[in-house]
């Protein structure tokens, strides 16, 4: 391992969401996406908050939310990225970055979902951010959907459970295809694919209470997101084959409690069911595993030989991967749901209970590789955690404990064999928290002066990460 050196071609750079930072709410023909809908709740506690969004939301919940002018929605704000991307991008180019993952999102291009034409005011905002990444020496890395599905497709359509909407987000999806073919290599088509259970309503659309078996309609609403992805496979191959199409995954894996055979047998559930997606998006069929947990849990999904003969002939071409912490279960506590885990006392948690866990990650890129033989994109790995701007300065040094530990345990992994092709750090520059809707759960390398309720003069300021992560950048990784 000590003479082991990174590909001289690796992407190092970091990674954000079009609805975590762009802002600029309903600008330029922009229409009212999911993301839209998530408001502050500024007297509930962490837990409180990730409780409401593993919920999701109700119908009421989406109408009063759309109606709302009182509360407060911070990614209707972000940190104004739609009118700063410029120099946000060159602090960034500063690091060295060689690569900018970002979305584009849905609701600037077809605002409800429906239009017969795509917003060209929309479009030509993306091709000024593209062409910027670009001229930066950056390799673009497009989600065309993070959690930004049109509000109107909940609303008309109950959200993706319904086959229609296949068809809208495939029109959407070929016209960016399209327009940015020959300046954008990477793709992935849906972030997180695997979440209906963690964040069903910003992964499914559909609100909780509109669908007798809420489990169902989110398992139907992934196939269709399935179908669709393999359709737009199939249509970039046909107009650049030297396009790369991606399926993303959340690393939810976990590990057993204790060498219990019970612990061991509910760890390999699980995990297979994990791995469900990405076996339906690599090998090109529903496994019998995942048909069997279906029909026990009164699960019956609409899956039609075409849908089958699209999965089998048109696989992604690579994984993008998010790991932030890891999980466990123990038997005689824990079910088969994902949300349904142990502590681990052996490791320590930041305020939102994620488990800080290198090892983890080494593990995770070890599984996948095993598993398929398939190309990784690291599409997300960061720390959230509180920072303390002091003196103009802010002293970060957990955050780069974190990141050097996971970073090596990547090289690990590399050294292993697995081909890992480029690391993206989430949110490089502070943005809204997805899960949260919180500012103070900041990522970056870069501090953005901004509070939970979007107060504050915007100003960015390096630190103390960002000169360190410019030099793992200089040296290839040598430097952690």
């Amino acid at each position: 391992m000590k003479n082991y050196q990174m590909p001289k071609d690796f992407l190092w750079g970091g990674a954000i969401a079009a609805n975590q930072a762009e802002g600029a709410y309903k600008i330029d023909g922009k229409g009212v996406s999911l993301a839209d809908l998530h408001k502050y709740y500024p007297n509930k506690s962490n837990a409180e908050i990730a409780e409401e969004q593993h919920k999701g939301m109700s119908l009421a919940d989406v109408k009063v939310n759309l109606e709302d002018l009182d509360g407060y929605y911070p990614k209707r704000y972000g940190i104004d990225f739609y009118h700063t991307y410029e120099s946000d991008l060159e602090l960034l180019s500063e690091m060295g970055f060689k690569t900018f993952r970002t979305s584009i999102d849905w609701t600037r291009i077809f605002p409800t979902g429906e239009e017969d034409e795509p917003n060209e005011k929309g479009l030509e905002y993306y091709d000024r951010l593209i062409d910027k990444i670009i001229e930066l020496d950056m390799e673009p890395i497009i989600t065309i959907l993070h959690y930004e599905t049109p509000v109107g497709i909940t609303l008309k359509y109950g959200g993706w459970n319904n086959r229609k909407v296949i068809d809208l987000f495939v029109k959407y999806g070929k016209v960016v295809l399209e327009r940015y073919k020959s300046k954008v290599k990477y793709w992935i088509v849906i972030n997180q694919v695997n979440l209906i259970q963690f964040e069903p309503f910003n992964s499914t659309a559909i609100p909780y209470d509109t669908v007798e078996n809420y489990e169902e309609a989110s398992f139907q609403a992934v196939h269709h997101q399935f179908v669709a992805s393999a359709q737009l496979v199939e249509y970039a191959k046909s107009i650049n084959p030297e396009m790369m199409v991606g399926t993303m995954m959340a690393d939810c894996t976990a590990y057993p409690y204790s060498c219990n055979p019970d612990d061991v047998n509910l760890a390999l559930r699980r995990n297979r069911m994990q791995y469900f997606y990405t076996d339906v998006q690599f090998l090109g069929e529903y496994p019998q595993y995942a048909l069997n947990y279906f029909a026990e849990n009164n699960i019956r999904l609409e899956i039609t030989e075409e849908d089958k003969q699209l999965l089998k002939n048109y696989p992604m071409d690579y994984l993008g991967l998010s790991y932030y912490y890891s999980q466990m279960v123990d038997a005689s506590k824990n079910t088969m749901k994902p949300s349904s885990v142990t502590p681990n006392p052996n490791l320590k948690a930041n305020p939102w209970g994620w488990a800080v866990d290198p090892q983890g990650l080494y593990n995770s890129l070890s599984q996948y590789w095993d598993r398929y033989h398939k190309s990784i994109i690291i599409a997300e790995n960061g720390f959230g955690m509180y920072d303390k701007l002091e003196n103009g300065q802010i002293h970060d040094e957990y955050r780069i404990s974190y990141l050097s530990e996971h970073i090596a345990q990547m090289k690990l992994a590399m050294y292993d064999g697995v081909d890992v092709i480029a690391y993206c750090a989430w949110g490089p520059i502070d943005i809204i928290s997805c899960s949260s809707a919180q500012m103070e759960k900041r990522y970056g390398f870069i501090f953005v002066d901004l509070d939970n309720e979007g107060n504050g003069t915007g100003q960015r300021i390096k630190k103390d990460s960002f000169n360190w992560y410019k030099k793992v950048i200089e040296s290839n990784g040598e430097f952690l």
